[in-house]
């Protein structure tokens, strides 16, 4: 055997490791939901006797869901959680794209590299470090929505920015503002109609990570909101957890009804996720 057809053979036989280990990682991970699909369309007794079966004994029901939705108040809590999710989303991105294209134009001083430096440093305190000291401190002006989203805001900020650092320097040409200020528009219109546009795949991939994370985020909230109809989905979910029986099929349609909305967002922008990851991470 020569030494291409050696190495041809070697190749082939990495192809295969890989694809049978990325197999493995696939089924891990897609297993909950599979569980999660099939258990939401059977009652409490099927689930506990066989969580595996496809159809459970006693058939086909669709009745989990009106008595989760009922029992969890869905439609308020969906509503608390679109309203907290898409104004934080969009605050972020707004805030932090234009705080990432100050410090970018701005790279000479010593004030923006610093503001960039402690941002980058704030991304490794866990915010379990900051749990207590956010309640005491801020104690008094909990249980608002608003309060909520600007706390998403600012723990979310420091991400973000970094993202939008490395796209707005290493893909958009400092030329396109100055052919843009020769034609008469300002630093704030350079901005919104020059260099905005430009990052819309940034925007999609943080838009995503973002929504995402405030979507399914239960410790934050769980702090924050302790009244009942300000409950976000996450929260709402503490409603089918008894002290001494637990619904599981009621559970599992309140977990779907939870991850719909974020799954087609998903589909809609999947296609940006890996361009707006990848953006700034090599400098063309």
């Amino acid at each position: 055997m020569s030494e291409n057809e050696k190495a041809a053979r070697r190749k082939k036989i990495s192809h295969v490791i890989m694809w049978i280990v990325l197999l493995v990682l696939f089924i891990c991970f897609i297993f909950p939901f599979f569980l999660v699909i099939i258990n939401v369309f059977k009652d409490k007794a099927d689930i506990t006797v066989d969580p595996l079966s496809l159809i459970g004994a006693h058939g086909f029901t669709l009745k989990n869901f009106p008595e989760a939705m009922k029992k969890m108040n869905f439609w308020t809590v969906f509503g608390n959680s679109l309203i907290i999710t898409i104004c934080a989303t969009v605050f972020t991105i707004v805030l932090s794209s234009m705080t990432a294209f100050v410090i970018v134009r701005n790279g000479r001083w010593k004030l923006c590299t610093m503001i960039f430096s402690l941002m980058i440093a704030s991304m490794v305190i866990p915010f379990q470090v900051l749990m207590v000291p956010l309640v005491s401190v801020y104690g008094g002006i909990l249980n608002s929505r608003i309060t909520l989203i600007l706390m998403h805001v600012g723990f979310s900020m420091s991400m973000a920015v970094f993202m939008f650092h490395g796209s707005i320097k290493t893909n958009i040409p400092l030329e396109l503002e100055e052919a843009a200020t020769i034609d008469g528009c300002n630093r704030w219109q350079t901005y919104w109609k020059v260099v905005f546009p430009l990052l819309k795949p940034t925007v999609a991939t943080v838009g995503i990570i973002n929504a995402m994370a405030f979507w399914n985020d239960y410790l934050l909230p769980s702090l924050v909101l302790k009244k009942k109809n300000l409950y976000t989905i996450p929260i709402a979910t503490q409603a089918f957890y008894g002290t001494y029986s637990t619904d599981i099929g009621l559970i599992m349609a309140a977990l779907l009804l939870a991850m719909l909305p974020i799954l087609i967002l998903y589909v809609f922008l999947q296609r940006y996720i890996v361009e707006g990851v990848t953006s700034g991470a090599v400098k063309g």
